[in-house]
């Protein structure tokens, strides 16, 4: 949605180039040694905000060392000019005057400079309270949302009646903080009928998140759908920690990205804090950043001097602006990272048993307000595969659905890494999970029954809090039926919702509605084929909308082992459609590819109406088939005798039973010679295991198993190649080398990665392995740290496995020479050869190299430790890489 400004200057200017805001102020005024006098005595000695009134020369002369030099912005002497932190100085009824006379005293100097060439602008400086309202923790949170929009508004309204240009959030460390300071500042606009543009600026350690764990992929999901118009990062760390994270905003926002650092990390020399990055490299690296990341805004934090910001003016102060990326990639977000909306493959599952209408456990902890034993339940679903975690606190027993909902979010947001999907049917209810929620959630749902009243709220809701919205196709003539009406009332939606409430098409996931096919209702006999077709038509006429389904409704009334076949052949004729998310509980599904061709094709009899008897003849062959009955537990058990021990223990990886794993492999290890048991182990792998797992990996890219299905395949995995470990022999002395190995950011997957551990630490290598969600800088630091022979790289989905090219851009960037090995279902030999290339357009010297399986990582190894072998293999990729990428060869030869 569009918005109008009263004052627009600042965007104006910066839709033209690069702008520059000013540096340290505190550091400068420490500088100036001044006495209690200057602070207006002992009781307010060090609120160095208080100067605008006690002793604003000091505070001018910081203001005009800057704009001496150049500077587009200077920031109001304001950081801790809000009604909680001056209480600590007993001025907490001063907050309106001290924020006008420090947006007075910035604007009159700033006027004084302006020229028409170069206009300079006032940052009204907000700086965090001191409170972490997303935490669980009473003494630590003891705040609302509310209470900090409130404190918010009453700085941001002196300091926009003062005059500034814009509003700066800045050197934020809880991200619920910062989406109480837009609502803050929001309401000031409302009050003082000004409109100004609003920069958020959050704060990352040297590990890439926020205080409370917030990454920066969560930062950007939370923050790019509020009304702000610059985004990015201030303090903290200097240029160099910031590169991983502003290169993400970089390629990924598409509002404007500010860039703020200090001057390097600060170090403690004689109780003082000194900041040792000097002006030419503090300079050169924001320059750089401002090319290769197309960084709008730049300037200096603590520690930054007016030489720094000389220095920096010279190099980026008459910069064009490098447009941004327009292209909208729907997510949520958790407290702690963000969950793109189309999985792949599909579907995003949204676990359901955070419920109290579909959960007596869950229901029954609420009731006797056990918060902390429903981390357990969340825990699970997350580790199942869950994307995300329908939550859902109504009671018939209970009035207070607001405040339960707030406590059991208070529990779940800093505990679990997946979003949250708000689950009710009040606005009110809705709007306190809103205000409590962290990340960017998914309202669970809205509809037109009744009409538009309580649509236009939700919708009203979900825009100023950044959610997005599951509608049902429901209007006033009731549930859409046909695959005609869930696309008329579809359309109707999304005319609400989009040209009126300024929703984007990726914030609205519509549930075509199915119906149980378990009646024998002739009304509903057709009922199926209509929500398939409403997905599929829903999907191509409204470009960019997602869709969603409680798939278990098809079968509800039916038998339990009835219930999981039809759901799960239901679901996959739906994510064929188009569908993109389904709330579901795995326990609840028969896994697509197990289902026999006879069983299957009877489902899809009932699913697409193909014959009147399809329903009695669906449940007469579940029930003469045994359902769960013993006899079909042991014909399964027959089965599996008659098979080789090779063949059981194939058929266990694909159908997660851990239990008799142990057996098989010993029955294979006693056929081998008692001399050859590592032989035979290796056999084991290489002609069992690993096939069982590629065969899970290719059901998974089809559509015929879910995630849910795929860990657990993996956990059998896992236990057989930890009992294998008994049958391998370690090769004993000196380590033939050490490889540094993890599973990139974003993947929360290790099928692979803990294989690849066993085979190379069984070989007489020494491996680090740095686990799941590794930061590139951290594998980086890791491989220097430890002068790693190889880095190995893992990644199970192709959005993660973009983390690659970018540690070995980052790699080649430093001068730094380890082969990088990679691997995963995402990647093929193509990606290796093609990443080879890095951003310089030269090849990364010491070589990136795709490795199928485990076996291929070893061999590689064994090669990279032989310099003559080493070298070979890097002229073959390199030659690989050229013709991939149809490059002719460069004259330098590589080096060992």
């Amino acid at each position: 949605m569009q918005r109008t400004y009263t004052n627009r200057r600042y965007l104006d200017a910066l839709e033209k180039r690069v702008l520059v805001f000013d540096g340290a102020m505190g550091t400068s005024l420490q500088k100036m040694n001044l006495t209690a006098e200057h602070f207006g005595g002992e009781k307010t000695l060090g609120c160095n905000d208080y100067l605008v009134i006690t002793y604003p020369q000091a505070v001018e002369r910081v203001h005009r060392s800057f704009l001496e030099v150049g500077v587009d912005v200077i920031e109001t002497n304001t950081f801790r000019s809000n009604r909680i932190t001056l209480t600590e100085y007993g001025l907490q009824e001063r907050v309106l005057e001290i924020n006008r006379a420090a947006a007075a005293l910035a604007r009159r100097l700033a006027d004084e400079y302006s020229t028409a060439e170069q206009p300079r602008f006032v940052a009204g400086s907000i700086g965090p309270s001191g409170k972490l309202p997303s935490m669980d923790d009473p003494e630590l949170s003891d705040v609302t949302f509310e209470d900090l929009a409130e404190v918010f508004r009453e700085q941001a309204r002196g300091l926009i009646e003062g005059g500034v240009d814009l509003l700066l959030i800045e050197t934020s460390q809880d991200i619920l903080e910062v989406k109480a300071a837009i609502e803050g500042i929001w309401r000031a606009f409302a009050d003082t009928g000004i409109y100004l543009p609003i920069q958020a600026q959050v704060t990352l350690d040297t590990s890439g998140r926020m205080l409370l764990g917030t990454d920066i992929s969560a930062v950007e999901t939370i923050l790019e759908g509020l009304p702000v118009d610059v985004i990015g990062m201030n303090c903290s760390t200097g240029p160099e920690h910031m590169r991983e994270p502003i290169q993400f905003l970089g390629e990924i926002s598409p509002l404007p990205v500010s860039c703020i650092p200090n001057a390097g990390l600060p170090l403690n020399v004689d109780g003082q804090a000194v900041y040792p990055l000097e002006p030419q490299p503090f300079a050169e690296a924001l320059a750089e950043f401002v090319e290769k990341y197309r960084v709008n805004v730049v300037g200096g934090c603590c520690g930054t001097t007016p030489e720094h910001l000389r220095l920096l003016v010279e190099k980026v102060g008459h910069k064009p602006r490098l447009p941004r990326p327009q292209l909208h990639i729907p997510r949520l977000a958790s407290a702690m990272q963000a969950q793109p909306m189309f999985q792949e493959p599909r579907p995003f599952l949204i676990g359901e048993r955070l419920n109290t209408q579909g959960s007596r456990k869950f229901k029954k902890l609420i009731l006797e307000e056990r918060y902390d034993d429903i981390l357990e339940i969340a825990y699970e679903q997350v580790e199942s595969g869950a994307h995300g975690l329908d939550v859902c606190v109504a009671l018939t027993e209970r009035s207070d659905e607001a405040e339960t909902m707030r406590k059991v979010i208070k529990k779940l947001a800093p505990a679990v890494r997946v979003p949250l999907v708000i689950d009710t049917t009040e606005p009110d209810v809705l709007e306190a999970a809103l205000q409590t929620a962290p990340g960017r959630c998914l309202i669970n749902s809205t509809h037109l029954e009744g009409g538009r009243e309580k649509a236009d709220r939700v919708f009203a809701l979900a825009r100023k809090y950044n959610a997005a919205v599951i509608a049902l196709t429901i209007d006033e003539q009731g549930m859409a039926k046909t695959a005609e009406r869930k696309l008329e009332v579809a359309r109707r939606i999304y005319r609400i919702a989009v040209e009126e409430h300024g929703l984007r098409p990726g914030d609205l996931v519509f549930d075509a509605l199915t119906f149980t096919l378990a009646t024998g209702d002739p009304e509903f006999a057709g009922s199926a084929i209509e929500t398939i077709e409403g997905i599929r038509r829903i999907k191509a006429e409204l470009p960019g909308v997602l869709t969603s389904l409680g798939v278990s409704n098809v079968s509800f009334g039916l038998g339990a082992r009835a219930r999981a076949v039809l759901n799960s052949v239901m679901l996959y004729h739906c994510v064929q459609a188009g569908l993109d998310m389904a709330i579901v509980n795995p326990a609840h599904i028969t896994p697509y590819a197990e289902i026999g061709e006879e069983e299957r094709t009877l489902a899809e009899d009932l699913i697409f109406n193909r014959r009147a008897d399809a329903l009695q003849r669906f449940i007469t062959h579940i029930e003469q088939s045994g359902g769960e009955s013993e006899g079909k537990v042991s014909q399964a058990q027959a089965a599996l005798q008659a098979m080789t021990a090779e063949q059981r223990l194939h058929w266990r990886i694909l159908h997660r039973q851990k239990e008799g794993v142990e057996a098989d492999i010993d029955e294979i290890i006693q056929r081998g010679m008692p001399s050859n048991r590592h032989e035979t182990a290796v056999y084991i792998l290489n002609e069992v295991l690993l096939p069982a797992m590629k065969e899970v990996g290719d059901k998974f890219g089809s559509g015929e198993l879910i995630l849910p299905f795929v860990l657990q395949s993996a956990e059998v995995m896992k236990k057989s190649v930890a009992y294998l470990e008994n049958f391998l022999e370690k090769k004993e002395g000196v380590s033939k080398g050490l490889m540094v190995l993890a599973t990139v950011y974003g993947d929360v997957h290790d099928i692979g990665k803990n294989l690849v551990k066993t085979i190379l630490v069984n070989n007489g290598y020494e491996v680090i392995d740095l686990g799941k969600q590794v930061p590139a800088e951290t594998i980086i630091s890791k491989a220097v740290e430890v002068n790693a022979t190889a880095i190995g790289l893992s990644a199970l989905l192709v959005s993660t496995s973009k983390q690659m090219p970018l540690i070995v851009n980052e790699l080649h960037r430093r001068g730094l020479n380890f082969p990088v090995l990679i691997g995963g279902a995402a990647i093929n030999r193509r990606f290796g050869r093609r990443i080879l290339m890095t951003e310089s357009g030269e090849f990364y010297r010491a070589g990136v190299f795709y490795c199928k399986d485990a076996f291929e990582g070893l061999a590689t190894m064994d090669a990279l430790v032989q310099p003559e072998e080493r070298q070979k293999l890097l002229e073959t990729i390199r030659h690989e890489a050229e013709i991939e990428l149809g490059r002719q060869s460069q004259p330098e030869q590589e080096k060992g």
